[in-house]
């Protein structure tokens, strides 16, 4: 009896687990069948369709310089959907596509193509945008042209995953319009704009760094486009001899190279400054404070491992700004990290250092006084009104400060021609009466038209800003 329990049970878990084992190569055959990318691939038609898009000349050409216009333009009016809409009609998409299908396929004939047409399609946009803001009256720095100064982890991330949508949609025999998304997502065509503002406006530093995140954004695109052929196993290009196959390999193998080796530095790079940033912005926001102070400015510079920060304020002691110093030392990522500390005297504080001194001196005065004429109450009496005149001065001069830093930098943003603003109060007389009129001193961009009409907007937005019923805008 005993027997047959134990024989019924074995039986009971080889039926559970062949059905365990059933459905575990279910759900294998539906994960291989969901994300095998194999499946509806067309190597010929989608070869045929990136070789397509390379040529560049004709309507093409002039496709990429109106593209390339209204993407200035919407970078010079920090308009994000202008841009979208530049990108989504730019061909620059083509050629960086075709650079990483003909590496995939050893097709150096079609690698040539595209190096030729990649590089004229560059010159002529970076041209096409410095001619545009060259004549434009407005060359202050937007938001949206900040922003592809300088290239980031995120934008490497954005540029190899936009490579894989690409192609692999690419790759369909149903067609999508992912291509373009693609051209949005990396962000191919502000780059070059703002390389070309950079030259028209002398900011070398600017053209480099715009630069760099488009040549960052290319190589990603492409290299994900080889390894998606690659992975597709599309067809390598066929030559008449083995000797030109082998040429063509090492010439094909070699390029890849330059590709792979620069684009794994440059990600590495990225990595440890994106990983420094972050570590030097927990540090400031954790260890750098000190009552009275306040940060109004903070630069992180890794590649010379520097930490600039600026104060306005009471005056930060040296030894806080040494231990400070020490905590870094003390970090293990940012070892050899320098703390620049930068700090303006708040005038307020001196202010009240000030009057509390008048203050104590009237007061002992009029204690010598009232001591020597023995009329104390009366005096006890005087000195208390001059208490309160002396914390109705404090308070005035508390509300007369101007907050100028600020008020400069909003009107920069509403009022770009400005290049300059100064503030003082000016002693006026008509010879009868004297009057004291708060008084704004602007400096126009030179290239500005209607200036009249700009200094009456301006003048009314002062006024609303500065709290006063009157005040003059003088033109410098």
């Amino acid at each position: 009896m005993e027997k047959d329990n134990t024989t019924n049970t074995t039986s009971e878990n080889t039926d559970a687990s062949k059905e365990f084992k059933g459905i575990w190569v279910q759900f294998k055959d539906f994960l291989k069948e969901l994300l095998n990318i194999r499946i509806g691939a067309d190597p010929k038609s989608t070869i045929e369709g990136i070789k397509k898009d390379i040529p560049f000349k004709g309507h093409t050409a002039w496709i990429l310089i109106f593209s390339i216009l209204i993407a200035s333009i919407g970078l010079n009016t920090n308009s994000t959907a202008v841009v979208i809409g530049a990108m989504l009609i730019s061909p620059l998409m083509g050629p960086i596509l075709g650079m990483g299908l003909s590496i995939g396929i050893n097709d150096i004939d079609t690698l040539r193509r595209s190096l030729i047409n990649f590089g004229v399609m560059v010159f002529l946009s970076i041209l096409t945008a410095f001619i545009y803001f060259k004549i434009s009256p407005f060359q202050t720095a937007s938001s949206e042209i900040l922003a592809r100064t300088e290239p980031t982890l995120l934008d490497v991330l954005i540029a190899v995953f936009g490579g894989f949508a690409g192609i692999v949609a690419g790759s369909r025999k149903e067609k999508s319009n992912a291509i373009p998304g693609v051209a949005i997502a990396t962000a191919l065509m502000p780059p070059l704009c703002t390389a070309g503002f950079g030259l028209a406006t002398g900011n070398i530093s600017y053209f480099l760094g715009a630069l760099y995140l488009f040549l960052i954004n290319t190589v990603f695109i492409a290299l994900s486009t080889f390894i998606v052929v690659k992975y597709l196993r599309f067809p390598l290009a066929k030559y008449a001899t083995a000797k030109k196959r082998k040429r063509v390999n090492r010439i094909v193998a070699f390029v890849a190279i330059l590709i792979i080796a620069p684009s794994i530095i440059t990600f590495k790079n990225i990595i440890e400054k994106s990983i420094y940033e972050k570590e030097a912005g927990v540090f400031i926001d954790t260890n750098i404070i000190y009552n009275g102070a306040e940060i109004i400015k903070k630069n992180i510079d890794r590649e010379h491992k520097k930490i600039s920060i600026y104060f306005i304020g009471e005056s930060v002691p040296k030894s806080i700004i040494a231990e400070w110093q020490k905590r870094i030392t003390d970090n293990p990522r940012l070892q050899g990290t320098e703390l620049s500390i930068g700090q303006g005297e708040d005038k307020i504080s001196e202010l009240k250092s000030e009057m509390s001194k008048v203050k104590d001196g009237l007061i002992k005065d009029l204690f010598l006084q009232s001591n020597q004429s023995q009329l104390s109450n009366n005096k006890d009496t005087e000195i208390l009104l001059l208490k309160d005149k002396i914390n109705h001065l404090e308070s005035k001069n508390q509300r007369e400060i101007i907050p100028l830093l600020a008020i400069s930098k909003e009107a920069q943003i509403n009022y770009p021609e400005i290049q300059k603003l100064s503030y003082a109060k000016v002693i006026t007389s008509n010879f009868k009466k004297i009057d004291t009129l708060p008084t704004v001193e602007v400096t126009w961009d030179k290239r500005v038209k209607n200036k009249e009409n700009k200094k009456e907007r301006l003048e009314k937005w002062l006024k609303l800003k500065f709290r006063v019923d009157t005040l003059v805008v003088r033109e410098r």
